[in-house]
Order: C-alpha cells, then structure tokens, then sequence
C-alpha cells in the first residue's frame, strides 16, 4: 500500500507526520520525493547510505545531416530547441526527453546524450526503518524524471510506502502521488492553511485518489477547517495539537512521537482510520 503525504504548501508538517509514521507503523518504507529540498533523511538520521545518479537526455545535432529545416523546433513546446539561420542551438536545461524532435527529423540529424540531473540516497535509519530520498541538482527545472526513479527502486507489495511530497499541485507533486492508494493532506487551521488545501483537494479529486485530512498545530486557529471538511465530506483522520514541546523537539530534528509518550498512539490509530475506510473522493 502506497500513501503519500502532500500539503497546499511548505512547512505544514508533511515531513512530521511522514516521519511519525515511519517509525511507528511496522513494515514501513519511507521515500522523501520532495527533490528540491529532502529533509526527511535528518529526522529519521540516516546512517551509510548508498547513492545513484540519476540522467536525463538531451538532443545533439549532426550539423553535417542537418537541413535547418526546422521541424524539431516547431515540434518543441519548451524551446529546448531552436533553429537559427546558420545552426540548431540547444538549451539542454530546458530540455523534458519526450524524444519528439528527433521522430519529426526527416534527416535522422539528432541523437541524444544523457547529463546528470540529480541522485537518489538510500540507506536505513537509526530507527532501523528503510529510506530514500532524491536531490535534485541545484538549477535544473525539473525533478519528475528523479521522482519516478525513485518510486521504482522502492516498488513494493510487501511493505507499506509513505511518500513525502513536493508541496503544492505541481507536476513533481503529481509525479509523487499518482499510483498512490492513499493520500493523507496535512494542513493547519489558519486561513491560508485551508485556501492552499483546497487546490490539493481538486487536485486529488481529479485524480480519482481517495484521501483524509490530518490536522497539525490544532488549536492555533479558527473553525474554519472544520466547516470546510463538513461540507466537503473530508474525513479527518487525526489531529495533532499546538504543543510548544513538539515544535521544540521539530526545531532539534527530533521525532516527537517517541519523546514524548502520550502521542506514541496517535499514528497508530491515525493509519488504522486510513485502512479502515480509505477515506473519501
């Protein structure tokens, strides 16, 4: 079973929640596909890990072959390819492997070579719990390719995955949650936190992928969640309240569930009422 955690935005206890369930749910892997800033691996203090590279393609061109007849261009709708007067130049960044131009070249002008974009560490925590995470390289535009590699070096049937995801509705975001079974969104009780929460909530809905609400920081705001999940018909799974010691323990890289007794169950029973109904759409 696959369930990714995903937020409307940064910073509303994605990595938490997924770093709780990761030592207390039995059997468990846990992947960070947040690439652009992977931070899971600190919580759960990874020890010796191994890593990966991770290529991506990019068009070269055989000037000798090449008309400048300018289909490849034409074909490109990221402008990774552009035919000039005298050469077809590339900008290799902006490139997204889909192969197109060189189906479109009449003059079989374009091969491709392949440039590293990223890598994937995988190891064991000190909890001695399976983890992943991805780093996506510092400029490039897009981690997706990194993402899908990183789900199917922890491909299993017989664990249960929780997938940290890019905040958001991105297309890293998509990337991270599409094949899930479950999604459990994290928000905070605040204005902001529920507008941003929504686009999660259409976007998942889109996606025909069942999900619950787990609300952190409760008691900080104001109702407005509540009536918004009432008249949504979202299921909230759990609620984890504004406590000054579990933002402290947050603040040192510490997991609060195993410093703090009295919330050793609450991500127990938060997964027992994902399995149970599988919340809505």
């Amino acid at each position: 079973m696959k369930i990714a955690v995903l937020s409307g935005k940064g910073g509303t206890g994605k990595t938490t929640v997924t770093s709780n369930f990761a030592v207390n749910i039995k059997n468990s892997i846990s992947i960070d596909s947040d690439v652009e800033e992977p931070n899971l691996h600190i919580f759960m203090d990874m020890k010796n890990s191994a890593f990966e590279s991770v290529y991506t393609l990019y068009p070269s061109i055989d000037k000798d072959l090449c008309s400048l007849c300018g289909r490849c261009g034409d074909f490109c709708n990221y402008h990774a390819v552009i035919p000039a007067k005298n050469q077809v130049i590339v900008f290799k960044e902006s490139c997204h492997d889909c192969g197109g131009c060189k189906l479109v070249c009449p003059n079989g002008a374009i091969t491709y070579k392949k440039r590293e974009i990223g890598q994937i560490f995988s190891g064991r925590s000190k909890y001695n719990t399976q983890l992943s995470y991805g780093l996506l390289n510092i400029g490039e535009m897009s981690g997706v390719k990194i993402i899908d590699q990183l789900k199917q070096s922890n491909d299993s049937d017989q664990n249960i995955i929780f997938i940290d995801s890019p905040p958001g509705t991105s297309c890293a975001t998509v990337a991270a949650v599409e094949d899930a079974d479950y999604a459990v969104i994290v928000s905070e009780p605040t204005p902001f936190g529920v507008s941003d929460m929504k686009m999660v909530v259409e976007m998942l809905r889109q996606m025909k992928i069942p999900f619950g609400l787990v609300i952190n920081k409760a008691g900080l705001g104001d109702e407005e969640i509540y009536h918004y999940c009432r008249d949504e018909n979202i299921e909230i799974l759990g609620e984890i309240p504004f406590d000054k010691r579990i933002a402290e323990l947050y603040a040192d890289g510490k997991i609060f569930s195993i410093s703090l007794p009295e919330y050793k169950n609450l991500f127990n029973d938060i997964y027992k009422n994902i399995t149970k109904g599988r919340g809505t759409l």
